[in-house]
């Protein structure tokens, strides 16, 4: 048996998704068309001096919370027949206008190559249109302020 040989993931391997379910319980998962640039987060840790006498002279360090942020940019996609924009594209959008509860997104972004990669969160929505020449393309830059846990969930994918 032939050992395989590694290769290095894509940037586009992430599949990005958006609960549109009115209660966000995760019923109706909806893929985010049009993303074309996808920074996921990583746990941004607080971590506070936890020194003492007893360490003898070494430091110590206590992580006492962590937040999170998603940011992704989107080429924005209407259907020009009804005059319409992609409803996760208009959920997002309306989200970043509204308040309270109102104002977050229920979403999950997972490997689409079936790796274990795969998380889950809710946060409150930022929409910032690219503007650009007569030439570019409509695109806006969401940013998703987790609000709470950001889940290790099993890919759902695979």
């Amino acid at each position: 048996m032939s050992t395989p040989t590694p290769t290095t993931a894509l940037a586009r391997r992430w599949k990005f998704q958006l609960d549109l379910s009115e209660d966000q319980d995760g019923s109706d998962w909806v893929t985010v068309p049009g993303v074309t640039d996808f920074k996921p987060p990583a746990p941004d840790p607080n971590i506070e001096d936890s020194s003492d006498y007893e360490s003898g002279g070494w430091n110590g360090n206590t992580k006492t919370a962590q937040g999170w942020e998603l940011t992704a940019t989107i080429n924005r996609r209407i259907n020009d027949q009804v005059k319409v924009y992609h409803p996760t594209h208009e959920a997002l959008r309306r989200a970043a206008w509204l308040f309270g509860s109102n104002s977050k997104a229920h979403v999950r972004w997972y490997d689409r190559e079936g790796l274990p990669e795969a998380y889950e969160g809710s946060g409150v929505v930022k929409w910032e249109y690219s503007g650009g020449e007569h030439t570019a393309l409509d695109q806006v830059e969401v940013t998703i302020t987790g609000d709470g846990e950001l889940l290790l969930i099993d890919n759902p994918g695979v």
